[in-house]
């Protein structure tokens, strides 16, 4: 069972179709056990000799079809494998007269190899069927009448109508009608969601600005109303497009543990062609003649054949990778799959990761003298210009607290953001500045008043994220915005915690109190505040020194630069945000942190699984080679015991398609 199923720059599916189809090789496998056992029954009971030669040679055909012609293929490209180790194993065994011995060498292998093809397709299959929930047409609404066209022939902008009960065929958003859509196939969600229009659809053209309850993705199943849907990606750019090209290459990405059996097998498979050559000549130094030797050598190289180390460790990471990816987690290859279940630490960004993410107004204090309707129709101008998450909350609930006095002001113009800091902007003719106090003490060196400094203090202190605004040279006020934690941060990190993480650590650009505030809310262990992209990225090195494995789990945007200095990067809500599904290594496509607990699991015991595969294959090569040099096992005992262990490898890895936390 040669190694080509798991080597990529050969990736080899080997779905041999034939007369029989796409099982011709298991049925020449069960044809050559046949015409061996009628063989063999017929030489033992009627005692005839010579007569199952007629016998053994058609099953050495049938036997050996396949891996012949994947030797030649392979010996073509200048590879070297096992498959034609096995077939010089049984033409040795044919030169000495044991045909029925090389017969049952062909037959376990073929066998053994049509299985194991089923068995890894079962796996890949999983993957597949991800590929076919996408529609194959749309109904379209163009020039006042409807039309089904390709899916492949849909334009950006286009409208469909999406039946009840029916697959949505693109990326898009919803514009009319309301329905609950299920969406466990692109975000794992077992319970379907509510959609409504968006209010503001017309205005829409990014795919990630559209709200959740609007979004409306490829290949999820509408329920009992019609729906709407302006289309807003390709086809081919679809987030379940993505989502399987992703999962596709993340079985090319090797583990360590696959670096490593690489390795072994580079230095193992000349060894063993030496030592077999050696053994051909054991004659001249041991009293026996050259038959015997011969027949140990060819036993030594089926012992010695590591198929069953080949496919331990690939038949693990693409059942794990599959199993992840039914639950709506995408895992991108073996490496990432391992070093997951290695983690000892774990840091988070705070907005949308640890907290909802949709801060809110919460208060707002003018200075002295400044109305509060001057004071919000002035921040109202200015942040309905930013795209700021903060500046977001602003504009959607100032109208609420000026309660219908909000005037309509003058554009603000000359707007210029200031790195995680704040914004300024020119209006009503004056300089406006709105941000964090660092902006006004630091970069302005403003020298604050008193009672300013003590309210901003108090905020703090209650962990609300502050703001100052001030317009030429007088402070209007102070604006203060809280962020609430996820309803299950609480409960994921304490699942984390039991499952065996030391460390969980909050890195965030807002203050040292609002950090704090969060971290007794939901029990991290530590909280990092006032940082800046940067400084995240130089927390992580600081912390991969004291713990050897950290994963960062973030947004995918501004954390990007900290997802690739940690161990794993986890992206939130990677469904429809193609920022994250690029950076991360691993991306919880619903948005859900109370998936991690389940994906840390599945890992560790992916890890488990890939050890004990390791040690089962080694194990075996390292008991044969002994016996076969003693003549304790001849071929046959050695290709039954090899062929089992190698089924035994890829049926253990198969566990994990069935993994519950």
């Amino acid at each position: 069972m040669a190694s080509h199923t798991h080597n990529n720059e050969c990736n080899h599916d080997h779905n041999h179709s034939g007369i029989f189809g796409k099982n011709t090789e298991l049925v020449f496998s069960l044809i050559c056990g046949t015409l061996l056992l009628t063989g063999f029954l017929l030489n033992k009971l009627t005692g005839l000799s010579g007569y199952d030669l007629y016998l053994y040679i058609p099953a050495y055909f049938f036997g050996g079809f396949y891996a012949t012609k994947e030797a030649f293929e392979k010996i073509r490209k200048g590879e070297f494998e096992i498959d034609f180790l096995m077939l010089v194993a049984a033409i040795g065994a044919a030169i000495l007269d044991k045909w029925a011995e090389g017969a049952l060498l062909l037959f376990l292998f073929s066998l053994g190899h049509s299985l194991e093809h089923y068995a890894m397709n079962k796996a890949r299959n999983s993957i597949k069927a991800l590929g076919n929930l996408s529609p194959k047409t749309a109904l379209v609404k163009r020039n006042g009448k409807n039309e089904e066209i390709p899916v492949e022939d849909l334009a950006i902008g286009d409208l469909i109508l999406v039946k009840p009960n029916s697959k949505i065929p693109a990326d898009g958003v919803i514009i009319k009608g309301k329905s609950s859509v299920d969406q466990a196939a692109i975000t794992g969600e077992s319970i379907p969601v509510d959609k409504i229009p968006a209010e503001n659809a017309e205005e829409l053209s990014d795919f990630s600005t559209v709200p959740g309850e609007s979004k409306a993705f490829t290949g999820t199943i509408n329920g009992n109303s019609a729906l709407e849907v302006r289309v807003l990606k390709l086809s081919k750019d679809s987030t379940l497009s993505r989502l399987v090209a992703l999962v596709s290459q993340a079985e090319a990405k090797q583990s360590p543990t696959q670096q490593f059996t690489k390795k072994f097998e580079r230095i193992f498979v000349p060894s063993v062609i030496l030592l077999v050559i050696a053994l051909c000549f054991a004659y001249l130094v041991i009293d026996e003649p050259f038959s015997t030797s011969f027949y140990r050598a060819m036993t030594v190289l089926v012992a010695a054949s590591p198929c069953a180390l080949a496919i331990s460790t690939p038949s693990a990471v693409l059942s794990g990778v599959a199993r992840a990816a039914q639950a709506g987690v995408l895992i991108k290859g073996g490496k990432a799959l391992e070093n997951l279940g290695s983690l000892s630490a774990i840091a988070f960004d705070k907005t949308g990761t640890l907290t909802e993410g949709k801060p809110r107004l919460t208060h707002v204090a003018p200075s002295e003298g400044i109305s509060k309707e001057d004071f919000l129709n002035c921040v109202l101008a200015i942040e309905r210009q930013s795209d700021h998450p903060l500046a977001r909350a602003i504009v959607r609930d100032i109208p609420a607290m000026l309660q219908g006095t909000a005037t309509d002001t003058e554009d603000a113009t000359d707007i210029e953001a200031l790195q995680g800091k704040g914004i300024k902007a020119t209006y009503e003719g004056e300089t406006v500045y709105i941000g964090n106090p660092a902006l006004f003490e630091e970069d302005l060196k403003d020298i604050l008043p008193d009672t300013v400094k003590s309210r901003i203090s108090d905020f703090q202190q209650q962990g609300y994220t502050t703001m100052l605004a001030k317009k030429g040279n007088t402070f209007l006020g102070i604006l203060t915005l809280m962020d609430t934690p996820r309803e299950t941060a609480k409960a994921t990190l304490l699942a984390l915690k039991d499952s065996g993480i030391r460390r969980m650590v909050m890195l965030t650009g807002d203050n040292q109190k609002v950090a704090d505030a969060i971290a007794v809310q939901t029990g991290l262990t530590d909280a990092y505040g006032d940082l800046l992209p940067e400084d995240k990225v130089k927390a992580i090195r600081e912390l991969r020194q004291k713990e050897a494995q950290i994963a960062m789990v973030g947004d995918g945007v501004n954390d990007a630069p900290a997802m690739a200095n940690s161990t794993v990067g986890i992206a939130m809500g990677a469904a429809g945000s193609d920022v994250a599904l690029e950076t991360a290594d691993i991306a919880l496509m619903d948005d859900k942190l109370e998936k991690l607990p389940f994906v840390i699991g599945l890992s560790r015991k992916s890890r488990q699984i890939i050890r004990q595969n390791l040690f089962i294959s080694l194990g075996i090569v390292l008991f044969l080679i002994p016996s076969a040099i003693i003549g304790f096992t001849g071929i046959g005992p050695t290709v039954a015991i090899h062929e089992g262990s190698t089924l035994i490898v890829v049926i253990n890895a198969l566990r994990l398609l069935a993994y519950k936390r």
